[in-house]
């Protein structure tokens, strides 16, 4: 019995499933599911260009088999999004579960495997989208073959979504919000953006994204006098902004701000971690000791998730300057990948950026491409969270879920925005050996930890939609 099946109990795995409906055969369901994913890895929809209606189709062929209505819906014909649904009494309204189908790209000489193979070995299954997010897509495609078998009755509908182009302009969400909002109206959504955190060959906690963090990119730009590389200049371009990316994004930080996810991510984290870890957690907003607590944050690969869920973000991303070896520029530009907290006010904050580097041969302005919706964190006083939580009691007893910040950004960003209360999950995964490399090389989703996501996800959406 491996580590994750002492975790997951056979018996208590079937406490929140409905009394009427026939109990799933969660083993035959994830080598199921391993092997869709395997196929659906094999499935190349990197973006660019996407191609996602060859993936779309490749879930529609499955579905069509097992008689549960699905359609594929877009403006391009070859970025297609697929949109199924079990239809329920109506009682309450739908639940959506849902992933994204097109992956970035890779560097095929940087991978020890055929990245689009979907090979197995030392318990993993290594492809591009293996984890992000073939693996959770796949996972909600299970549960509504699952559900239809099993012919659970329904009080809610229950939507699959398998978006397009997640990866670069979000055109898939949008398309189905702008164009189909009633074939995907929902009160709850599941989505990709948490995960079951291990940590030394045992589960720690389950984390469920509760919201995420805005981009919000930032240009950096500074004009000097062009001339000779041979006569340095005082007002040389690249200098100045050298220095203010320096101040903005060395030492100096911009300041701590809590939300209601934040705060209880800490006060949960804390509790359930050894004792000098916990005394991090609970002590990084100390007025004395907190400067240094927040310094360990940041300067540890460790913690560096937590030093960013704890503020608006900065990392300087690029740098374009110059053309010749003995050319001093007349200007230059740095990009800024701001991660934005969710009600971070972005006109105070390049104040703030402006006042910090204090030259007036800089300037800050926002960038063309800040269209994600900023919106308020999903609370966790729901009916489908209180499912989450139960769920996790029972596939992982002993353990906790924790709300937690995605420093990233998905297309629940734009569910939220139309009032839908939206949930992170992911399946389990450790950071020992760089975890789960999403969108790096050898990507990779542990094989046996995608049975007990199977039935965590099954248990929370039965426990929200299956007529009680």
């Amino acid at each position: 019995m491996n580590r994750l099946r002492r975790l997951a109990l056979p018996l208590l795995a079937l406490a929140f499933v409905p009394a009427f409906a026939a109990a799933p055969d969660f083993a035959a369901a994830h080598q199921e599911t391993v092997a869709t994913l395997r196929d659906f890895v094999r499935v190349d929809t990197s973006s660019p260009p996407g191609n996602e209606t060859r993936g779309a189709a490749f879930l529609k062929a499955i579905l069509d088999k097992e008689g549960i209505p699905a359609e594929l819906l877009g403006a391009d014909p070859a970025r297609q999004s697929l949109v199924a649904r079990l239809k329920g009494s109506g009682k309450k309204k739908p639940i959506v579960i849902m992933g994204h189908t097109d992956v970035v790209g890779v560097e095929r000489e940087k991978w020890t495997v055929d990245p689009f193979e979907g090979v197995i070995k030392d318990g993993f299954l290594y492809g591009r989208g293996a984890s992000d997010d073939k693996c959770m897509t796949t996972v909600c495609l299970e549960v509504m073959l699952l559900l239809k078998r099993l012919n659970v009755a329904l009080d809610r509908d229950v939507i699959f979504v398998a978006e397009a182009d997640e990866e670069s302009s979000s055109k898939g969400i949008t398309y189905l919000i702008d164009k189909h909002w009633d074939k995907i109206d929902c009160e709850f959504a599941l989505n990709e953006g948490g995960g079951i955190v291990e940590e030394n060959g045992r589960v720690k906690f389950v984390g469920v994204a509760t919201t995420e963090k805005v981009p919000r990119s930032l240009l950096v730009s500074a004009k000097g006098t062009s001339g000779h590389g041979s006569r340095p200049r005082a007002d040389n371009a690249i200098v100045h902004l050298a220095n203010a990316i320096a101040r903005i994004s060395g030492a100096w930080q911009p300041p701590v701000r809590l939300n209601e996810t934040t705060r209880t991510y800490f006060e949960r984290l804390a509790a359930i971690s050894a004792p000098e870890e916990a005394w991090l957690y609970t002590h990084f907003n100390d007025p004395v000791v907190g400067p240094q607590v927040q310094e360990i944050f940041r300067l540890t690969d460790k913690y560096l998730t937590e030093n960013s869920v704890l503020r608006t973000s900065i990392s300087p991303t690029v740098f374009k300057a110059g053309f010749r070896v003995n050319v001093i520029p007349g200007d230059g530009l740095v990009t800024l990948d701001v991660r934005a907290l969710p009600d971070e006010d972005m006109d105070a904050f390049v104040h703030l950026l402006e006042k910090q580097i204090n030259d007036p041969a800089i300037t800050v302005t926002p960038s063309a491409f800040n269209n994600f919706p900023a919106t308020p964190p999903s609370s966790i006083n729901t009916e489908m969270f209180a499912a989450l939580e139960r769920a996790q009691q029972t596939v992982f007893p002993g353990r906790v879920v924790i709300p937690t910040m995605l420093t990233g950004a998905t297309d629940s960003a734009f569910l939220r925005a139309k009032g839908v209360q939206a949930y992170g999950l992911g399946t389990v995964f450790t950071n020992a050996d760089g975890g789960n490399r999403a969108h790096g090389n050898d990507e990779r989703v542990e094989i046996a930890g995608i049975r007990p996501f199977l039935e965590f996800v099954y248990l929370a959406v039965t426990d929200v939609a299956a007529a009680k």
